[in-house]
């Protein structure tokens, strides 16, 4: 089912978690927290959304990360009934894609639920202090088509750094629903 992300208020706290990663390694925010800020981004495999911004995920990640903002991705999917979001495939599809950030398991969707995530990809970038300045899409490119695009993601969590507020306009992400249990 096709999802856009809801309006939030800013300012909230990041909400605090520990999960591990499709190996076991448990990463908590406390360490996650950039010096800059910090990109949760909620993402799964089998999302044709998130297959279609991978590639620009990885590369504007990389590049967040450059510049003191961390990024950790969480897949929330009930994996049981959706096994293409299984923690071994979550491992090779951070390996496709080149994932620079660690990619965790929220088997019992509570942070997701915690964050109020609806789909994926589902994006909430923090300041420094860990106040919610971001809920957005990636970029304004169409499916299949990132040709000029506009990376209102990286370009927020830029003016987030440095201003620690976010833009006004933020336009919603779409992708697929999360997968409840």
């Amino acid at each position: 089912m096709l999802k856009d992300t809801p309006a939030v208020s800013l300012g909230w706290q990041a909400q605090p978690f520990s999960l591990p990663d499709p190996d076991g390694n448990v990463h908590s925010i406390s360490n996650l927290q950039g010096e800059n800020g910090m990109l949760v981004a909620f993402i799964c495999n089998h999302c044709p959304y998130v297959k279609a911004i991978g590639h620009r995920l990885a590369e504007d990640a990389r590049r967040l990360q450059s510049e003191g903002i961390s990024v950790v991705a969480i897949n929330s999917n009930d994996f049981k009934n959706y096994t293409a979001d299984s923690p071994p495939k979550m491992k090779a599809f951070a390996a496709e894609y080149g994932f620079s950030f660690p990619y965790l398991v929220d088997e019992d969707q509570s942070v997701a639920r915690s964050y109020d995530a609806v789909c994926t990809p589902d994006f909430f970038g923090f300041n420094k202090n860990g106040e919610l300045q971001y809920r957005g899409r990636l970029d304004d490119a169409r499916m299949g088509d990132d040709n000029g695009r506009t990376p209102e993601l990286l370009n927020a969590m830029r003016q987030i750094a440095q201003s620690g507020t976010g833009p006004e306009d933020q336009q919603p992400s779409m992708g697929c629903s999360i997968k409840w249990k």
